[in-house]
């Protein structure tokens, strides 16, 4: 008989020694397995020793696994709030700024409420605006100084309405359309707004310089009293604006009074709202009541 000509090679049987290895090992842990399952069943206390000393060879690993967890945290959360610091410090400014006007505002009606205690037939209302609205563009390249609004005639906007801002006065309506309005801007040549110290009866005029400043005439000439840094509201002379409004801040000195920055940037400005016109003297004749006795009677006594 002739011999085979295929033969079992040495690769072969090391293949077939390591797969009955493999088997002979997955047979010994499963047996082992077993009898850990059966000794867990049967003494549930005798595993705790063993537990513990797996649970302490697995503490190092889970303390390295928290420490880069939380320190990868806050290595995030410190680029993260690097990333975020610009918004925040602009927010915070903007909202420092708000406080100041606010903190001004409050003083010049303190003011204003001492000058109107006595007058019993006043009551102090609260002006509710027109309409709230946005600057939706201006003319920089222009020689005049205006804002378009993107609120008009549908929303109740009339010409001469104030507008203003969180900051204080921005301008008032010079042209309304069907949905927007062009605003004359406090920095306008042709604005002059009645204005006063928040402080006291300084009073003033405030007449825009077209350069982006303002221009505080004193009406009462002689020693200038003011000093770099004073906060100016609208003294509520002539109408259209309410008293109290704030406007502008002293920068520099002058003869007859002082440049002032305003305090509400019309190129910084987003939501503005549009007041009705302040008229006192409609006021005080809408608050009086109504005459009993007959006319005819009693107007020669009447001032």
């Amino acid at each position: 008989m002739a011999p085979p000509t295929h033969r079992r090679s040495g690769h072969s049987k090391r293949a077939q020694f390591s797969a009955f290895t493999v088997y002979l090992v997955a047979a010994l842990g499963a047996l082992l397995g077993a009898v850990l399952l059966v000794l867990s069943l049967w003494r549930p206390d005798a595993m705790g020793g063993v537990r513990g000393e797996a649970t302490d060879l697995a503490a190092p690993a889970g303390q390295g696994g928290a420490f880069v967890r939380t320190e990868g945290q806050s290595l995030w959360q410190s680029i993260t709030g690097y990333f975020n610091a610009g918004s925040k410090n602009a927010r915070l400014n903007r909202e420092v700024k708000e406080a100041h006007v606010r903190l001004a505002e409050a003083v010049a009606i303190k003011a204003e409420n001492r000058r109107l205690k006595a007058l019993l037939d006043l009551r102090d209302e609260e002006v509710k605006p027109v309409t709230w609205a946005r600057l939706i563009g201006s003319s920089s390249s222009s020689t005049r100084r205006l804002a378009f609004l993107s609120a008009g005639k549908s929303d109740g906007v009339r010409p001469g309405m104030p507008v203003r801002s969180p900051l204080g006065l921005v301008g008032r309506v010079l042209e309304v359309g069907d949905s927007t309005s062009r605003v004359l801007l406090l920095t306008d040549g042709a604005s002059m707004v009645p204005v006063r110290r928040n402080k006291d009866d300084v009073v003033a005029f405030a007449e825009g310089r077209a350069d982006g400043s303002l221009r505080l005439r004193l009406i009462n000439l002689g020693i200038n009293p003011l000093k770099k840094g004073d906060v100016f509201v609208t003294s509520g002379s002539g109408g259209i604006f309410r008293p109290g409004i704030a406007v502008a801040v002293v920068e520099n000195l002058t003869r007859d009074g002082a440049i002032a920055l305003p305090l509400a940037n019309p190129a910084a400005t987003i939501h503005v709202a549009v007041d009705p016109i302040w008229m006192p003297e409609a006021d005080a004749v809408i608050d009086r009541p109504a005459p009993t006795a007959n006319p005819s009677t009693t107007s020669g006594d009447d001032e």
